[in-house]
């Protein structure tokens, strides 16, 4: 079942239950796929790859307001972020922990023969294709770095 039709049975199930917090979220979900739809260029259908992208795209703005949110202590705003955030990660493809991580990584490293932090381009590349929807970018960049120094 694509994720739009996932979605909009959510969205029934939360406006009779009266959630708002779900509601809010899913509205976000809805309201993101129907614009990567209708974007120029596009054919109509999306992809599992393209979902993935949207949901992990909504989930890094969340990170971010929730963050200025906590240092301007602004709890109330922080609190419907989390909320969203929560909701959102519900449908992204399970993160890797840092073990996991670390294990691929050296994979890739070995794979491509990278030694030095000068080869992180290199490995970047590769990492952020076979690890996309998988791992966040930063944490990818960060482990890249440690490994290689």
């Amino acid at each position: 079942m694509s994720l739009e039709i996932t979605i909009n049975t959510e969205i029934k199930t939360a406006m009779l239950a009266k959630n708002e917090a779900a509601l809010r979220g899913l509205r976000a979900i809805k309201s993101a796929i129907l614009l990567a739809k209708t974007a120029d260029g596009k054919q109509g259908d999306l992809t599992e790859d393209d979902e993935i992208k949207i949901l992990q795209k909504l989930a890094k703005q969340r990170r971010d307001s929730l963050e200025v949110f906590v240092t301007q202590h602004r709890e109330d705003l922080a609190l419907k972020e989390r909320e969203e955030l929560e909701l959102i990660e519900k449908y992204l493809p399970k993160q890797m922990d840092e073990n996991e991580l670390r294990e691929a990584l050296q994979a890739i490293i070995n794979q491509v023969g990278a030694s030095t932090a000068a080869d992180m381009g290199k490995v970047m590349g590769v990492a952020s294709k076979q690890l996309a929807g998988k791992a966040d970018g930063k944490a990818i960049s960060a482990m890249v770095k440690t490994l290689l120094s």
